[in-house]
C-alpha cells in the first residue's frame, strides 16, 4: 500500500494543472454548446457542416460582383437572339393581320354582323412575352360608319360569342388541336345566328373533336353525340351525373329545352325537325 501511495503521490506531483489553460477549454466547449444550440445541431460533426455551408455562402457573396457581370453578358447575348426571333415574329404577325381581318369579318357576315369590322394593331416593344414583343390591340366596329373601339369595352355579349367563334374557328384551322370545348360560347344568340353557329362548331368538328356546352336546343341538335349533364340528391347528399342519350331521349331533352318541363306536340315534332 505504501508503494502504491508513494507512486500516486508521484503521478500527482507530475501533473501540470494551469488554471488559465482549464478556463479556455471551459470557455471552448461553452462556445461549440452554444454554436450547436444556434444552428440546431447535435454534434461537432453537423456544425462542421453548418460551416462549409456558411462558408460557401461567403464565397458566393465575395464573388458576386464578378458572377453578376457574367450573367448579365449572358443575358445580353440571349437578348440580342430572342430579339431576332421577336422581329421575325412581329413580321409574321403583321403580314397576318389582314388575312386574319378578312376571315373573322367573311365568318361574322354568315353570323349575322355584316358590317362588323376589325383593326388590329401590333406594337413592337421592349417586353418580352411568351409569343414575341408585340403589343396587341383588338379594336372593332360593329356598325357601319362607327369608330373603332376597344373590342371588350363596344362588343354586345352576343357580338363578343360570334366573335370568340370565329377566332376559333380561324385558329382551329391554322393549329392542330385534338379538343375544343366550348362552354355557352352561345350566350345571347337565338334564332338564325344559332343556326350558323351550330353550323360552324360541326364544321370545326370535321378536323378535331368539339365539345359544347349549350342551352340552346339547334346547337344540340347538331351534335353527333348528345349528353346530358344533371344533378339528384342521393341519401342527402347531390351528386353531378353525365349521360349519354338514346336517339329517343335526346327528341325528348330537345323538346323540353324548346318548351320546358311540360313538352308539347309541336315542340316533339319540332325536336324530331332539329335532329333530321
Amino acid at each position: 500500500m505504501d508503494d502504491i501511495v508513494s507512486e500516486l503521490e508521484t503521478a500527482n506531483e507530475n501533473v501540470d494543472f494551469n488554471p488559465n489553460e482549464v478556463e479556455e477549454i471551459n470557455d471552448r466547449l461553452q462556445l461549440l454548446y452554444n454554436l450547436q444550440k444556434k444552428h440546431y445541431v447535435n454534434s461537432n460533426q453537423e456544425l462542421l457542416l453548418v460551416f462549409e455551408q456558411l462558408s460557401d455562402k461567403v464565397r458566393q457573396v465575395e464573388s458576386a460582383e464578378g458572377d453578376l457581370n457574367n450573367k448579365k453578358e449572358q443575358i445580353s447575348a440571349i437578348s440580342l437572339k430572342l430579339d431576332v426571333v421577336a422581329e421575325k415574329i412581329s413580321k409574321a404577325r403583321t403580314s397576318a393581320i389582314p388575312k386574319l381581318t378578312k376571315q373573322l369579318e367573311f365568318l361574322l357576315t354568315d353570323l349575322g354582323m355584316e358590317n362588323a369590322r376589325f383593326s388590329i394593331k401590333a406594337t413592337l416593344t421592349n417586353t418580352y412575352f411568351s409569343n414575341g414583343k408585340d403589343h396587341l390591340e383588338f379594336l372593332f366596329s360593329a356598325n357601319k360608319g362607327g369608330n373603332f373601339g376597344e373590342l371588350k369595352k363596344v362588343a354586345s355579349g352576343g357580338e363578343l360569342s360570334r366573335i370568340m367563334l370565329s377566332v376559333k374557328k380561324v385558329l382551329s384551322e391554322n393549329t392542330q388541336l385534338p379538343t375544343i370545348i366550348f362552354d355557352e360560347i352561345d350566350t345571347g344568340v337565338s334564332g338564325e345566328v344559332s343556326n350558323k353557329i351550330a353550323a360552324i362548331m360541326g364544321q370545326m368538328g370535321n378536323n378535331m373533336q368539339v365539345i359544347a356546352i349549350t342551352h340552346l336546343p339547334q346547337i344540340a341538335a347538331k351534335g353527333s353525340s348528345h349528353y346530358k349533364v344533371y344533378k339528384e340528391e342521393i341519401n342527402g347528399v347531390t351528386t353531378t351525373n353525365l349521360k349519354q342519350l338514346s336517339t329517343e331521349e335526346r327528341i325528348k331533352e330537345i323538346a323540353e329545352m324548346l318548351s320546358g318541363k311540360d313538352i308539347s306536340d309541336s315542340a316533339m315534332i319540332h325536336a324530331k325537325e332539329l335532329l333530321s
